[in-house]
């Protein structure tokens, strides 16, 4: 372990904080890290979390990070940096990518806002260093892993395009309770913008866009029922990369039955022409949804397809995954899942030689997928 980096983590909350940890006690090199919050006393509270009862020698540095201006304290830290880990609201995206190029540092996000996507890959096509977008649990690992399911499967029946690509994730309560079916086990903000945004997705072998809760479903996975619909940002960049390689391909959001009804017949009660409904569902839910610590994350992909002579096959992969011990401290599952994709992003971008903007569908999965972080929670 003679390597060592300067990870700087911008956001010091749930996932930043896991990030940090993990990359701490699990790196094969040398961790120094520094963990930035507009609010001073946060990052000194995830620093000191990170480092309780822990027997690694890596250094916690906890600073201010402003939210509208860039301190001195802060463009010196830049200096020193080998990486940002971007853990921030995507509103701040292009702010924080900017100077990541501005001081050659290698950049990855977990936004699914196009518009943050969008202007980070203009940043990164200029870039001398490395810049992954979308890497967490989904999009993220998600998309990986259709990758993997869709290059396996057309090696193994010999054929270069496929039926369908579904990509399904729940970050859930282990118990689902009436009226709404559901418990807060991440950002509410998150939880109404990917039911109000639209879905991308391809049909027909064409990238098009469909309504956010439509398609919905029951399914069964490992043994459990749950109900599915389209939602917007899991499907990362698959649509464009595969477009003209599936029939179908989309993300949807999986969720306890019952829950979809509640939020199809709380919408009925906004204005049609409300513009602000991410907000208005965002309100009503959290006058409804508890949050809770004890959650589940359920995951399936599956590619479906023909081969040569015609024979329908499908290949599918699923994971439940739980909360995840670290030494004396518990991750929550949604905490591990997008924290140790982040993590694992951390190290390739670090180890190896990547330069430019890197989307989901360019990563390595083989790499990505064995990786120490990856396979470590994803199991």
């Amino acid at each position: 372990m003679n390597k060592q980096f300067n990870i700087i983590i911008a956001g010091a909350g749930g996932i930043g904080s896991a990030a940090g940890l993990l990359l701490r006690e699990f790196a094969d090199f040398g961790v120094h890290l520094y963990l930035g919050d507009q609010f001073e006393e946060n990052a000194r509270k995830a620093a000191q979390w990170i480092t309780e009862g822990s027997d690694k020698s890596g250094t916690v540095q906890p600073f201010l990070m402003p939210a509208a201006e860039n301190s001195p304290q802060m463009l010196e830290i830049f200096k020193q940096g080998h990486i940002v880990l971007d853990c921030l609201p995507g509103s701040q995206a292009a702010r924080i990518a900017s100077l990541a190029a501005q001081y050659g540092l290698h950049y990855a996000n977990l936004t699914e806002y196009v518009k943050a996507t969008e202007a980070v890959s203009a940043i990164a096509k200029e870039a001398k260093t490395g810049f992954v977008l979308q890497t967490g649990l989904a999009p993220g690992f998600v998309n990986v892993l259709a990758m993997k399911l869709f290059t396996t499967f057309c090696q193994k029946f010999g054929v270069e395009q496929v039926d369908s690509i579904a990509m399904k994730v729940g970050a859930l309560t282990k118990h689902a309770m009436p009226p709404a079916y559901y418990g807060f086990t991440w950002s509410p903000i998150g939880v109404a913008t990917e039911y109000i945004e639209p879905a991308v997705v391809v049909s027909n072998y064409q990238k098009t866009v469909l309504p956010s809760l439509s398609e919905r479903r029951a399914v069964a996975i490992d043994g459990i029922w749950y109900e599915e619909a389209l939602t917007s940002g899991g499907a990362a960049n698959l649509p464009d990369a595969l477009a003209n390689k599936t029939r179908l391909l989309d993300y949807k959001t999986l969720r306890y039955p019952g829950h979809y009804g509640w939020v199809e017949q709380t919408l009925a009660g906004f204005d049609a022409a409300a513009a602000n409904k991410t907000q208005l569902l965002q309100a009503a839910m959290l006058q409804t949804i508890p949050a809770l610590e004890d959650d589940v994350v359920v995951i399936y992909v599956s590619v479906q397809g023909k081969d040569q002579r015609g024979q329908l096959h499908l290949i599918e992969q699923s994971y439940r995954i739980l909360p995840f011990a670290v030494g004396n401290k518990t991750l929550r599952a949604i905490q591990s899942t997008t924290a140790s994709a982040l993590a694992e992003t951390a190290r390739l971008l670090l180890l190896n030689n990547y330069q430019g903007l890197i989307l989901q569908s360019q990563i390595d999965p083989s790499a990505f997928l064995n990786g120490r972080f990856v396979s470590m929670v994803y199991r």
